[in-house]
């Protein structure tokens, strides 16, 4: 038996394996001790502040706003004569992007600058495995070392509100927990190779449809409970050494000049002592952005010297609108970031590697843990090359590429494996394989989106399928011992700038799958995608259903490495998806988009916290995927039967046991209820997870520790988080809607 015990407070996560043994017994008497691996974020350095004071005594004040805005696409002025360099910036989230011209969003057309393609975020959140989030922020923060960069735009950690966001496949989660803890071991990991991540879009950026002004209005308990944990995960345990302020208002004011967040919250609470840098062309004020916490102004299109930080600024100093003392403290924050990853010092700094096989290697492992097996009824998966002479691989997404595509970062890369290469590269040469396109992705003329203005036009798809390429996809069917539909969504279609118009499939797709269904029932139905979509009657009418992401350079390797079961899929839904579209809480509320105003009136009943508590049925619930084995979640006992008190930590242990014929990794999620609660609670909340391998016939021991203080709900009138005393339930399943055990602790009184 192994035994593990997870730490799952603020930044820790602590893990010790005792013993493996198939049929071995343990005690709980109490929990045990353990060696903990630490996803805790080294602070800002201090050390060099007496240089830095003598460094800013030494600039004129064209120098010293000249740090404060860009003076090219990404980087800000350096200081020659001081030995000050280039604050060098590149964004991030799928990898690091290709150069492009200093003065404007064109290619720079090197050769040098291809890098790794890495899962976009919905993929790595489905894997639920933080120290996967660590390997990914560890290798590309060493390929962003290898550009020369100090910050990586990278990890977007917004909330997903509604299913129909641009952004969802790159965003973590619609839980806060899950989110905060993915978010601080891969910061941890980015930080670790001397570049700064900057966490974006800081905060209550939730939607691309009029994201550019539309005024978010939250009430403050679910911005503390929802909206802001991972952020301030991001700060007190990570360290981030740079934010990323929003483009839309928050409470009436831009969130590039909000004092209320920036300052009150962001530095004064949670002490944030890095940089605060403005979304590109988010900024709408000189002395108000800087006096309300912005540090540096980065955008497009108009002329460098224009930005509000640029000649307005050194304008009004002259005026004496600003004090130049203030100016000092912006500079000296980006002197402490530059010393900090250095930039500046002369300690040795990471080199960094990039576009490695062993990088590949990273981005294979993630993408393999993060398929979702949704349902395999008649055991189709896994596929036994030996039994099979033929395969028909069917849909444009067999071949389609998604390193580059719509609006926003993408990764030029000498290697992205499609799903039809991953399958060539993985059957052997006996088995024939087939390829029909099915459907083609086409669009319509841009037209104008239903939800008002967005900063890009939705893109109009043509849902009619060409009849021959229809044709040609039955027969490919029929004449196969298998087929396997390659379907979803790419990242044109899912973008950024523009929210989509609902939760169809494009391009006539569902007619396609339905008829190639018809004409072979041994068809595997693959969804690639990074949001959820209508997929109602096929679950209902395909016996095995995969849901694969954007996901990165080997993602196509992966992918026939889990359909061809040389590994065993793993993956949870990292979302609810919904029936309907009106199921969804932002929608059933009518609060979505807004027009200039938006109010999020669900509250802190986001994602699955709205189905579990009215009881809606969706699709697949969150946290949600299979295996090809199966698992037993039994003995559940907290370590102690007296209550806990706030400072306490509640260690519950549970054995797991594969019950079937394949190693496998199982998820353990613990969720908290409080039904007697004196405030509005959710019917269950994430508060504890663990992914743990168990070999086939064999029993692991998981043992998951709970502070107390992660019960606590935001009291507004008193501004402070409390832990209501009484009893809990603490409810212990492998999806939000597949709970087996349930153990109830008391929370007494100090």
């Amino acid at each position: 038996m192994t035994k593990k015990v997870i730490h799952l407070a603020m930044a820790a996560v602590s893990i010790l394996i005792i013993s493996c043994n198939k049929n071995s017994q343990t005690t709980d008497s109490a929990h045990p001790s353990a060696s903990s691996e630490n996803y805790a974020g080294k602070p800002i350095t201090h050390q060099y502040d007496t240089q830095i004071d003598s460094l800013i005594r030494q600039m004129t004040l064209e120098e010293k706003t000249g740090m404060l805005h860009g003076t090219s696409m990404f980087s800000t002025a350096g200081i020659e004569r001081l030995g000050i360099p280039e604050l060098k910036m590149a964004d991030g989230p799928l990898g690091v992007r290709e150069e492009v011209s200093r003065d404007s969003w064109a290619p720079a057309g090197l050769d040098t600058d291809f890098a790794t393609y890495y899962p976009a975020g919905a993929g790595l959140s489905a894997t639920w495995n933080p120290e996967l989030a660590y390997t990914f922020g560890n290798s590309v923060g060493e390929e962003s070392r290898a550009r020369d960069k100090d910050v990586l735009l990278s990890p977007a950690i917004n909330i997903i509100r509604t299913p129909l966001g641009g952004r969802t496949y790159e965003y973590f989660s619609e839980d806060p927990f899950l989110n905060k803890k993915l978010a601080v071991p891969f910061i941890v990991g980015l930080q670790n190779n001397d570049v700064a991540a900057c966490v974006k879009h800081y905060a209550a950026n939730n939607q691309e449809t009029n994201r550019d002004f539309v005024d978010v209005q939250i009430d403050e308990r679910t911005l503390r409970e929802i909206y802001l944990p991972a952020f301030e995960a991001a700060v007190k345990e990570a360290n981030a050494y740079s934010m990323m302020g929003a483009y839309n208002k928050f409470r009436g004011s831009y969130l590039c000049e909000n004092n209320y967040m920036l300052n009150e919250v962001l530095r004064d609470e949670w002490g944030f002592e890095g940089v605060v840098i403005s979304d590109w062309a988010a900024v709408h004020t000189s002395v108000n952005s800087l006096k309300s916490g912005l540090d540096l102004e980065m955008g497009t299109p108009k002329p460098f010297n224009e930005f509000f930080l640029a000649d307005a600024l050194i304008d009004a100093v002259k005026a004496g609108e600003i004090s130049e003392e203030e100016i000092d403290i912006h500079v000296k924050r980006i002197l402490q970031l530059l010393f900090t990853i250095k930039s500046m010092g002369g300690e040795e700094r990471t080199k960094g590697s990039i576009h490695t096989e062993a990088h590949f290697k990273d981005a294979y492992d993630i993408a393999s843990e993060s398929v979702v097996l949704l349902k395999n009824d008649k055991n189709l998966l896994p596929i036994n090359p030996a039994g099979i002479s033929s395969v028909a691989v069917i849909g444009a997404n067999a071949t389609k590429k998604n390193a580059l595509g719509g609006f926003g970062a993408g990764v030029k890369t000498k290697r992205e494996v499609t799903p039809l290469e991953g399958l060539k590269n993985r059957l052997p040469g006996s088995v024939k394989i087939t390829y029909a396109e099915g459907y083609q992705e086409r669009y319509a003329p841009k037209k104008e989106a239903i939800f008002g203005d967005v900063t890009q036009e939705r893109s109009t798809t043509i849902d009619v399928l060409n009849p021959i390429l229809l044709e040609e996809a039955i027969q490919a069917a029929q004449n196969a011992d298998v087929a396997i539909i390659f379907a979803g969504s790419n990242r044109d279609f899912e973008t950024e700038a523009s929210d989509r118009a609902d939760l169809a499939l494009p391009f006539g797709q569902v007619e396609l799958i339905e008829k190639v269904l018809a004409a072979n029932p041994n068809t595997i139905v693959v969804m690639i995608a990074g949001a959820p979509f209508d997929i109602n009657s096929i679950k209902e009418k395909s016996s095995a259903l995969v849901y694969s992401w954007f996901n990165g350079s080997e993602g196509g390797n992966a992918l026939a490495d889990v359909l061809l079961g040389k590994i065993n899929p793993s993956g949870k839904l990292p979302w609810t998806m919904p029936k309907r579209l009106e199921d969804s809480p932002a929608h059933a509320t009518n609060s979505f988009p807004g027009d200039k105003v938006v109010s999020y009136d669900e509250g802190i009943l986001v994602g699955y916290r709205w189905f579990d508590t009215k009881k809606i049925e969706p699709i697949y619930p969150f946290g949600y995927g299979l295996s090809y084995t199966t698992f037993v979640i039994k003995n559940a006992r907290a370590d102690k039967k007296v209550p806990y008190l706030t400072n306490d930590t509640i260690y519950i242990s549970v054995d797991v046991e594969n019950t079937g014929d394949m190693d496998g990794k199982e998820v353990v999620q613990l969720y908290t209820t409080k039904k007697d609660s004196k405030v509005e609670r959710a019917a269950q909340e994430l508060k504890g997870f663990e992914k743990v391998h168990v070999k086939k016939g064999e029993t692991s021991t998981v043992t998951i520790a709970l502070p107390v203080k992660e019960l606590a709900y935001f009291d507004i009138e008193k501004r402070s988080w409390v832990v209501e005393p009484g009893n809990y339930d603490l409810r212990l399943g492998n999806s939000s809607r597949a709970i087996n055990k349930v153990v109830s602790v008391a929370i007494g009184t100090e």
